[in-house]
């Protein structure tokens, strides 16, 4: 029974460390447009357009 209350013990221990997040890189990473930006920006041009295109058909 000791045995069993340690192992689980040291398990949840280094669990928790595995959580571990890194620290803050600090100042302001500069991030550039990456591919997923660009492919909602056109996938909500389309969707716009689409939309304007449905309105002058109705009217």
């Amino acid at each position: 029974m000791k045995t069993r209350a340690l192992i689980i013990i040291l398990l949840l221990i280094f669990s928790t460390s595995l959580w571990a997040q890194p620290g803050d890189p600090g100042g302001d990473p500069d991030v550039p447009i990456t591919g997923i930006e660009w492919l909602l920006a056109a996938g909500a041009a389309l969707g716009v357009k689409r939309f304007l295109n449905s309105r002058k058909k109705v009217e």
